[in-house]
């Protein structure tokens, strides 16, 4: 019963952390009906996508103690250690890329800002550094779990940060305009562009 509830909660969240993200990355747009409240609101949008967030990781520490019964193996054929080396080898460069999109986002990365300037640093090289390192970090908790079903499930992020960047785009042209749309031609969303 508990793994049924637990993956219930895991997929609530998922979409709940989706909507709420959504959300947050349109204040520009939704400054046109409320005005500069917008910007706070879409602070408040991010912390819950992020509380529904850490309810997933949770909920996947969950399943890796009572599995649902279904006719996949609860853990990976090899030895743990083989799926914790996967883990740390997808983790360096993930986190890496990660934080260093953060420490150039500033307080941007979690409180949407009317009077923050474009960024800088890896900004230059790729549009969405943060999202490239984070949705690695779910296959890293699922080999650290040595859950193949975790690992599968971590799949759907892809899509999911994928959506994210699309629609964060969308107010970013609505921010900066022209300035934007030229940033976009010049650096890619996830790699670096070759230089023409």
């Amino acid at each position: 019963m508990f793994a049924f509830v637990n993956l219930g909660i895991m997929i609530i969240s998922s979409f709940l952390c989706t909507f709420f993200y959504v959300k947050s990355v349109h204040p520009a747009a939704l400054e046109k009906n409320l005005g500069a409240i917008a910007y706070v609101r879409c602070k408040w949008y991010r912390i819950l996508a992020s509380v529904f967030e850490l309810i997933v990781a949770v909920t996947y520490v969950g399943y890796r103690f009572v599995p649902l019964p279904i006719p996949v193996h609860m853990q990976f054929s090899w030895p743990y250690w083989v799926s914790v080396g996967i883990a740390m080898a997808i983790s360096i460069p993930s986190l890496w890329i990660m934080f260093i999109g953060l420490k150039y986002a500033g307080k941007e990365a979690i409180a949407p800002n009317k009077d923050h300037t474009m960024y800088s640093g890896i900004y230059k090289r790729i549009r969405h550094p943060q999202a490239l390192g984070e949705v690695f970090v779910w296959f890293v908790i699922a080999f650290l779990l040595h859950s193949p079903f975790l690992t599968l499930f971590s799949l759907i992020w892809f899509p999911i940060f994928y959506l994210f960047c699309v629609e964060e785009e969308k107010d970013l042209i609505i921010r900066y305009g022209e300035t934007y749309i030229d940033y976009k031609r010049r650096v890619g969303m996830f790699f670096p562009k070759k230089s023409v």
